[in-house]
């Protein structure tokens, strides 16, 4: 059986859905203009950088989850998929997808970015297995931590296992499509790494290792 797993932002999205997010609440004016974009972009440096701390970063990114009203944070989020994120999928994403089904290979999303931003996108892509950071929920509200590990650097390796386990699922081939950095634990583990629309570290290694790199743009 074969796996293929995909990262999600600036991968399979030509962009990043985690401060596409950040950048419609602003828009939207649910969180404060100034402080929120100055934060955002911070943060989106620091992980293109490989250096992000992924709590710090939940602390900052949940905050809004827990201010807004599960329903009406429903309804943000469609008009979120229609205004930011259909936009950035592009046709040779939806085609790799595609290709993968026909070939009858198990189909995972695996990203740093949490549940409640990438399951519809998840769910956009017709791919019903989704590995994301997972926010704690508390009596239908969610707290603003992070539940388990989270899905990130050599968290991927740990969350990618437990699901395998829970699924009772073995495999003899998996192919992993990534842009970053952050990734390269993962990667460096699968048996067919393949590097998308890399970020400049990223790249620098796969042109090393011989490993193939293709665009989606």
């Amino acid at each position: 059986m074969a796996l293929a797993l995909f990262d999600l932002d600036n991968t399979l999205l030509a962009g990043d859905s985690d401060y596409l997010w950040g950048r419609f609440l602003v828009e939207q004016k649910r969180v404060d203009e100034q402080e929120y974009d100055r934060e955002n972009k911070r943060f989106l440096e620091l992980y293109q950088q490989g250096a992000l701390d992924i709590y710090e970063f939940a602390e900052f990114a949940f905050k809004p989850l827990t201010a807004i009203h599960p329903e009406t944070l429903k309804t943000l989020h469609q008009q979120f998929m229609a205004d930011k994120i259909l936009p950035i999928i592009t046709d040779k994403a939806r085609a790799l997808v595609k290709k993968h089904k026909e070939d009858g290979d198990i189909l995972i999303i695996i990203t740093a970015t949490n549940s409640f931003v990438t399951a519809p996108i998840a769910k956009e892509f017709d791919i019903d297995n989704l590995i994301a950071t997972e926010p704690e929920m508390i009596n239908g509200r969610y707290s603003g931590k992070i539940s388990g590990t989270p899905c990130f650097k050599e968290g991927k390796i740990t969350r990618l296992q437990e699901w395998l386990l829970e699924k009772h699922i073995a495999f003899e081939d998996c192919t992993f499509y990534s842009d970053s950095i952050n990734d390269l634990p993962l990667l460096k583990r699968v048996n067919n790494p393949v590097v998308v629309d890399p970020d400049e570290k990223l790249a620098a290694y796969a042109k090393e290792n011989n490993w193939p790199i293709i665009s989606l743009r």
